[in-house]
């Protein structure tokens, strides 16, 4: 009988028959058989595991394949050789293994025992988990002497936690852990698959998958979100799916996981993907676009406290003078999308405990620059979205728009035609027509006409394609188009701002995927646009979506919601609740959160004699894998929260000072937090390399011409060299050119643009807001409810 332990030698990996979609748990005193079916229940497999007390799962996949008939037979052979030990009795069908975890007693299958269609993607359905069960393997034997182990209990308890229910989802026969572009430019199947960055359990799955040298068994479970559905555009049915998937690496919860860690990896890292094509049974054409959000590559940290909602930030520079772990995690990005990188910095310039990290984080990416080639320049962009927005938050959206429109020009996104798919290839497709394609023609023949990508926000984005005669079951191939590049976007928490800047790249993406598609003639959609709102509604619900997994509250969605004409005490009562609701959630349930992340992600695992998770006193500091260091000269300080940052650091920070802005102050009290050692064991133990295998497939594999989307003359553009806000577009055309007829240049262009900033920071209150105040006034709410809601800092005075 095959072993776990007994895998350490890889063999070739077989090609696997069609995936099991559904199956049936029975159990013995001895044995646990699983059959798993197929979606018409055509073939049947057997799967044994073993139930006697073993330090490693003991697991039998039978090789042979079974009719219905067959598999019927088999059941009642087996219920007669267990007839002496009370038979073999039927436990649950399930549609999944999960994994398979041990903490300080015997194993336990986690399977899926419920679950919900909400899209599909090419004829793949795509499935939520609905409901789980945890199955402990042990029989009634070696049962009796885990029942009184409180440890254990606990530790289940504190892994039941995590809610399966929300948000995880899967596919049986399509990847959707991997990018559209990288499942048709770079098919994988398989035991590949679960080394990806978004897969979840692959930790949980490591074991079985050793064992079998299969994925049969098991389900993919990607977290994030998911959305699918279909609008009528020029007379077309088209499907619109938008996909967000986490990464698994330094995962976890707002305080207790930021910046960045040794290995390159950073806290709230999501791939954005939205995917477009003709909603019909057998779609020709696709395209789809990735963006990524992740917290500022750097190591710095903040407190959790019940007292104040705004917490200390503290700088921790002297971890990484030489800012190896931030060129690190650009070089992974490198690897999973190609050049360029394109960074969109939204932090705040005026406020303290922002701007020293903006400046630091410029800093960073100008001297990885100076010692890079030029073709790995990081292009960047810092644009304070909370200053601009002041006065018309609106304003906001057409800069942003045009950001869009330029990074998309840099960027472009995937376009291709798909062969039609036999009778035997349906599980696998899509596929990419090539030119090995008997359906392919001379790219000389044929181009995808486009138009420039201006930059200007005034289109009317309501232009359609003229219906063009059907002469051919299959249209003439055009050449496809790759992106290649990513626009990579942050503030300081990827939640609220972020999500408005990435409504906007899709808003700019998906006027040129739909041009593409030959859905509209202008590849332009503008801000008034009916599908503007519509995917405003999709941005909307991811960004709340990430933002509770994340932080426990909805996202502050003021921008989105002053588009759509709320009053804005209403806006200002909502952003009230949401930010009380993401402050307890911080203070009192993260910790507990974060545990279950650390145990089902295997960063920290159980042993007999080692502390406890709840034994490990730690701080956020810790949660980046980094123990604190109480020997040094300098130990770093604690100081009552007052919106300040610490910089702990000698080296000196490009644009500013690194003294320390606020003098210490007594402690604040800190409750006790699990320990989150991101293990060696995990990513040593990998069966991925150093990056994955999906990071050493490029996104850029083929290299588009630029008559797929013109450029803006550079002429509109200034290049700064060394110096300002951004090297690859002008801050000061953002403000000044490609304005719509409703002068939305005052998002940057202002009354207030030429006071100086320590005017503006004095002032106090702009005209703009005294309107908002009277309106809160006029409902006799307490004035410092009022300071409170305008100013953000901690509500008890």
């Amino acid at each position: 009988m095959a072993t776990a332990s007994a895998a350490a030698q890889p063999k070739p990996q077989e090609p696997e028959p069609a995936c099991l979609q559904s199956f049936e748990l029975y159990e013995s005193e001895s044995t646990f058989y699983i059959f798993g079916t197929n979606s018409d229940k055509t073939l049947w497999r057997l799967l044994k595991i073993d139930r006697s007390e073993t330090p490693e799962l003991d697991i039998d996949e039978c090789s042979t394949v079974y009719t219905e008939t067959e598999y019927q037979e088999l059941l009642n052979v087996l219920d007669e050789d267990h007839r002496s030990t009370g038979g073999v009795k039927f436990v649950t069908k399930f549609y999944g293994i999960i994994g398979f975890v041990k903490f300080l007693g015997p194993f336990y299958m986690l399977i899926i025992t419920e679950q919900r269609k909400i899209g599909e993607i090419f004829d793949h359905p795509v499935y939520q988990v609905t409901k789980t069960s945890m199955v402990e393997l042990a029989n009634s034997k070696s049962r009796s002497s885990f029942l009184s182990s409180k440890d254990e209990n606990r530790y289940k308890k504190i892994l039941n936690s995590l809610d399966l229910r929300k948000d995880f989802f899967f596919c049986y026969s399509y990847p959707i852990m991997r990018s559209l572009q990288k499942n048709l430019t770079d098919p994988q199947e398989g035991w590949l698959l679960y080394e990806s960055t978004f897969v979840w359990n692959e930790f949980l799955t490591r074991r079985i998958r050793n064992c079998l040298r299969s994925t049969l068994w098991t389900v993919a479970l990607v977290y994030g979100f998911f959305k699918q559905d279909k609008f009528a555009i020029s007379g077309k049915d088209v499907m619109f799916t938008l996909i967000a998937r986490r990464s698994r690496h330094y995962a976890g919860t707002r305080y207790l996981k930021r910046g960045v860690n040794k290995k390159g990896r950073v806290a709230n890292d999501v791939e954005t993907e939205q995917i477009v094509y003709e909603a019909v049974s057998r779609p020709t054409e696709v395209s789809s676009v990735v963006q990524n959000r992740g917290s500022i590559p750097l190591f710095w940290s903040q407190d959790t406290s019940k007292l104040h909602i705004k917490p200390d930030i503290t700088l921790h520079a002297e971890k990484d003078k030489n800012y190896e772990a931030t060129k690190l995690h650009f070089e992974n990005l490198r690897k999973r999308y190609g050049n360029p990188i394109i960074i969109l910095n939204l932090i705040k310039t005026r406020e303290r405990r922002e701007s020293i990290l903006r400046r630091e984080f410029d800093k960073a990416i100008r001297i990885i620059n100076e010692f890079d080639s030029e073709e790995n320049h990081l292009r960047f962009l810092h644009w304070d979205l909370h200053k601009n927005s002041q006065g018309k938050p609106t304003n906001v959206l057409d800069v942003l728009l045009k950001v869009a429109f330029r990074a998309l020009s840099l960027t472009e996104f995937f376009y291709c035609q798909v062969a039609p798919p036999s009778e035997s290839e349906t599980a696998h497709w899509p596929a990419l027509l090539n030119s090995h394609d008997p359906y392919c023609c001379d790219e000389s023949n044929s181009d995808i006409s486009q138009e420039d990508i201006s930059g200007s926000s005034d289109s009317s984005g309501n232009g359609t394609a003229e219906d063009k005669p059907e002469t051919s079951e299959l249209p003439q191939l055009k050449p496809p188009i790759f992106q290649k590049g990513v626009l990579r976007t942050n503030c300081i928490d990827c939640l609220d701002r972020t999500n408005v800047a990435q409504y906007a790249y899709g808003l700019a993406a998906l006027g040129h995927q739909l041009h593409a598609l030959g859905c509209v003639e202008s590849p332009e959609l503008g801000l008034g646009a009916p599908l503007a709102h519509h995917l405003m509604h999709f941005y909307e619900r991811m960004g709340d979506t990430l933002a509770v997994q994340y932080s426990g509250s909805a996202a502050h969605n003021k921008i989105f919601s002053a588009k759509r004409g709320h009053l804005k005490l209403f806006i200002r009562s909502q952003e009230f609740f949401r930010t009380l609701q993401r402050h307890y959630s911080n203070a009192c349930i993260d910790a507990n959160k974060q545990a279950a992340i650390n145990l089902f992600l295997g960063y920290f695992q159980p042993e007999q004699g080692n502390p406890a998770l709840w034994e490990l006193e730690s701080s956020s500091e810790e949660h980046n894998n980094e123990p604190l260091d109480h020997t040094g000269d300098n130990p770093i300080p604690k100081v009552k929260s007052e919106g300040s940052l610490l910089c702990v650091s000698n080296a000196s920070i490009s644009g500013g000072s690194n003294e320390l802005l606020n003098g210490a102050q007594p402690d604040v009290i800190n409750e006790l937090q699990p320990s989150n050692v991101e293990s060696d064991l995990v990513d040593e133990n990998e069966i991925s390399q150093p990056f994955e295998s999906e990071v050493s497939n490029s996104r850029y594999t083929p290299t588009v011409s630029d008559n797929h989307i013109h450029h803006v003359p550079d002429s509109q553009y200034y290049y700064c060299n060394g110096s300002g806000d951004s090297n690859f577009l002008d801050p000061e055309w953002l403000s000044n050119s490609g304005n719509s007829s409703d002068e939305r240049s005052i998002a940057i262009s202002s009354p207030d643009a030429q006071r100086s900033t320590e005017n503006v920071i004095s002032a106090i209150i702009p005209e703009t807001m005294e309107n908002q105040v009277a309106e809160v006034q006029g409902q006799k709410l307490p004035e410092h409810f009022v300071q409170w809601v305008n100013d953000g800092d901690t509500f008890w005075f």
